[in-house]
């Protein structure tokens, strides 16, 4: 039997989430108190009595907010039990929240006459931080629409069924924004830009003209190898720490060609590792 637990700021697509996890065939709880997560998960995990092989819970800053500073103590407890879980974290960009609360006229669970919107995100991004420190994976979605959302979100459940680590490996442009959910982030932009060759221009980092291009650069070779060298040294480290997922993201100027090129490339030598690949081009979906 397995526990998820999804949590995020309000806003992020948490209920689009718990939705996606029922077509599953979860067994879904939503805005479950924290205080409340031990005796639950006992209860309906602890034995097979409940005929349940899949539950998730939604947890957030409703109801009693000092109550998170326990959430924590009340994981290491269950694991303690032998009750294991997942962790999915939602959030998006304060932009992106404010134009969604303004749009679909919905009140903010922690603003008021004395709390603005704006005021009202920034506290709960601080009272969840206890959730978001034990997060296993995060998924931002200033950027996504609910259908991107929700094959997310079943990516999510078939890579928690996987043993080991997962890599996800995703290309973006610094002009449209760094992505909030990696572990790291390395920057391509001082390598020589296809860009700037007209036979190039309308061609991506998947294409071997590109690929050809920059494997002429010795800086761009060095710059390869050296991130090849580092993943493949540490992303052992990282698993043996139980992590189950590591998110690397590689940006260029426009997300198009150097970004694109790297990821494709790292993603078919990783592959040879006992990890599980998962490739991303952000900017060319």
């Amino acid at each position: 039997m397995s526990l998820t637990i999804i949590s995020g700021l309000s806003g992020s697509g948490k209920s689009i989430a718990l939705r996606a996890l029922e077509d599953l065939e979860f067994y879904c709880i939503d805005n479950l108190p924290v205080s409340l997560l031990d005796a639950f998960a006992t209860e309906i995990c602890g034995t097979d009595k409940h005929g349940h092989s899949h539950v998730a819970v939604g947890i957030d800053a409703r109801g009693n907010p000092d109550q998170l500073d326990e959430f924590p103590d009340i994981i290491n407890g269950l694991r303690d039990k032998g009750i294991q879980s997942k962790i999915l974290y939602l959030q998006a960009d304060d932009a992106t929240l404010l134009k969604r609360f303004s749009e679909n006229r919905r009140k903010h669970p922690l603003s008021g006459t004395e709390t603005p919107l704006a005021d009202a995100i920034v506290m709960e991004r601080q009272l969840l931080e206890p959730i978001a420190a034990r997060a296993d994976m995060f998924i931002d979605t200033s950027r996504t629409n609910v259908h991107q959302l929700r094959d997310l979100i079943m990516e999510f459940h078939d890579r928690s069924t996987q043993t080991g680590i997962s890599l996800l490996l995703r290309s973006f442009g610094y002009k449209h924004g760094l992505p909030a959910d990696a572990d790291f982030v390395f920057d391509a932009r001082c390598l020589p830009n296809p860009h700037w060759q007209a036979a190039l221009r309308n061609l991506t980092g998947r294409d071997a003209a590109v690929a050809e291009y920059l494997e002429g650069e010795a800086v761009a070779r060095k710059f390869y190898a050296d991130l090849e060298r580092f993943l493949t040294e540490w992303i052992p480290h990282f698993e043996a720490d139980n992590r189950s997922y590591l998110s690397i993201a590689i940006g260029c100027t426009g997300g198009q060609h150097r970004s694109v090129y790297l990821v494709e490339k790292l993603a078919e030598q990783l592959a040879k590792l006992p990890v599980e690949i998962v490739k991303r081009h952000r900017e060319l979906e």
